[in-house]
């Protein structure tokens, strides 16, 4: 009804894009939901995982710069893969050496003289792909592969992550695990940011190509069928082609969404679902009945991350760029976190609703907050006080998002649809 309002009310482009949205931060807000839902996990490095989403976008389906390449993308590998040879061969000798000095101060020793060797080789590679025409490129560039392909591989990278995250941070105790997931997500997001051979950092990814079936604007105002169409039903062209895109998104990412709540419910419903809520309820149980719950926890930590990935990786694909400035833990952490404490922790389709309730929320009051406050003001004169309101209508939305919250906290506490 919100969403049908909105159309009926301002737009039905308004709409379609507040939608594709809530379906997407539904998605994220499902990965959320099964890391503490299922397992009590409170991580708040929900950033990072929609960041590597993204950055998947650029790697798999960017388009590919030669020049960049060549100046120095081998060497550049090659630097890659030595300091990952000195991290597994410091592993390897922390694990074969007796524990003492000296196993100390060999590791310190391989570390050191490592990370200036890595630096040797590293360094002058990605200072020569950067410096390749650096208005346009300066970066390694992409595989220029159809954009469906990269939504599998982000979910890929942010499990990936995940896994490199659990395995020294699941150990943790739940504040820390907090505190330690979001300091690894903002490290994240600083890398992009600085590395401009990988995805051109602060200077953004534009053009990236959209899904298979979803048409450009431009392709379907020349199209004659679909032109004759919309003069039939007596559309603009340019607005009923807006609209066609923003359907067939819609469509897309209904049908991923679908899919995961298809999946989570079997998962949570199977012996594998209860034992997680076993081990979520109480851990000491769950581990004298023989359950390995550190191995359980790694494995929940990894499938939440990548299905939050996954949506990372289709937020680019729709937005067509990535622009590193725009992840920030308001909206790509801590917004989700609400999505599945109002909707309901531990309910899939509570999830759901959360993120396209709160998305909806989220981004109508920043669209319709200077409109309503026009209305509020118009008894005062005209003036700084009369624009300042106005101008700061948007962030209202973060004083109705807490509002909302309360409410939901005082008179549902376990959410709208809370966990049988």
């Amino acid at each position: 009804m919100l969403f049908l309002l909105t159309g009926f009310m301002q737009s039905w482009n308004l709409s379609l894009s507040i939608l594709n949205i809530g379906v997407l931060s539904a998605i994220m807000a499902l990965g959320v939901n099964m890391q503490w839902g299922y397992a009590g996990l409170f991580s708040t490095g929900i950033m990072g995982s929609v960041a590597l989403g993204g950055l998947a976008v650029v790697i798999v389906s960017g388009k590919p710069v030669p020049e960049g390449w060549a100046a120095g993308g081998p060497r550049l590998l090659f630097g890659l893969a030595f300091g990952v040879a000195v991290l597994l061969a410091s592993i390897f000798i922390y694990r074969r050496m007796k524990p003492g000095r000296t196993r100390g101060w060999t590791i310190t020793a391989i570390l050191v003289l490592g990370f200036f060797a890595y630096r040797a080789i590293f360094d002058p590679a990605a200072n020569a792909i950067e410096a390749f025409n650096p208005a346009t490129a300066g970066n390694i560039g992409g595989f220029g592969l159809p954009s469906l392909l990269s939504w599998p591989v982000g979910a890929l990278f942010a499990g990936v992550a995940a896994w490199a995250i659990g395995k020294t941070a699941l150990g943790l105790r739940s504040d820390y695990l907090a505190i330690a997931t979001l300091g690894i997500a903002e490290i994240v997001l600083a890398v992009m940011k600085n590395e401009d051979w990988l995805a051109r950092g602060v200077k953004n990814i534009i053009d990236l190509p959209r899904p298979w079936p979803v048409p450009y604007e431009v392709n379907l105002q020349q199209d004659a069928g679909f032109l004759q169409t919309v003069q039939d039903w007596g559309m603009d062209p340019t607005q009923a082609s807006t609209i066609l895109v923003k359907l067939l998104y819609l469509l897309v990412f209904t049908l991923v969404l679908l899919a995961v709540v298809w999946m989570s419910e079997r998962a949570l419903h199977s012996p594998w679902g209860r034992m997680m809520r076993a081990i979520r309820d109480n851990e000491v149980a769950a581990s004298a009945m023989g359950k390995d719950v550190t191995a359980r926890h790694l494995q929940i930590f990894i499938i939440g991350s990548a299905v939050v990935g996954l949506a990372g990786a289709m937020l680019t694909s729709m937005e067509g760029q990535l622009t590193p400035g725009n992840y920030t833990p308001l909206r790509f952490t801590f917004l989700i976190w609400v999505m599945v404490i109002v909707g309901g922790s531990g309910n899939n389709w509570g999830a759901v609703l959360g993120g396209l309730l709160l998305g909806w929320l989220w981004l109508i009051v920043e669209n319709a907050g200077p409109v309503a406050m026009g209305y509020i003001t118009m008894p005062l004169p005209d003036g700084a006080l009369k624009a300042h309101l106005i101008d700061a209508a948007p962030h209202l939305r973060l004083v109705t998002l807490g509002l909302v919250l309360l409410l939901v906290l005082r008179f549902s506490p376990k959410g709208l649809i809370p966990e049988k």
